[in-house]
């Protein structure tokens, strides 16, 4: 995984996958992100680029409704699908936002065994457990 920092698009999957978002009509990216992670849950291990996606497609939800949790410039291809889609959140998302951030810290996380070998854990699940909040506040 090549991270530079726990934020959400601290690493270059994420980075990658703003270019991604930018070419996708409204929501369908972030919720590919999510439907991905969900239904590698059923299997044995969650890969970690898919867990660095869906933790990069909640932090964009956030920040469709006003607030996230990157403190890092957000990629520029961010920035321009926010502004395309800015007014036209999408609450449905959220409980899928939510379940996929639990997801991230889940035993059978491949992200969350890197991360726990790191220096940055605990900044790193602050951080997760920062955005959970942020997306539960708009329920």
């Amino acid at each position: 995984m090549g991270a530079w920092s726990h934020e959400p698009f601290g690493n270059d999957t994420a980075c990658d996958w703003a270019y991604e978002l930018e070419e996708s009509e409204g929501y369908v990216a972030i919720e590919d992100a999510f439907n991905q992670i969900i239904e590698m849950s059923t299997e044995e291990y969650i890969d970690a680029d898919i867990g660095c996606v869906a933790h990069a497609a909640a932090e964009v939800l956030a920040k469709s409704f006003g607030r996230g949790v990157e403190e890092e410039d957000i990629p520029e291809a961010v920035e321009k699908w926010l502004e395309q889609n800015k007014n036209k959140t999408n609450p449905a998302l959220i409980p899928k936002a939510i379940r996929a951030l639990k997801l991230l810290t889940s035993e059978n996380s491949e992200l969350n065994e890197l991360w726990q070998e790191s220096d940055y854990y605990t900044e790193w699940t602050s951080n997760i457990d920062e955005l959970k909040e942020i997306l539960s506040s708009k329920i």
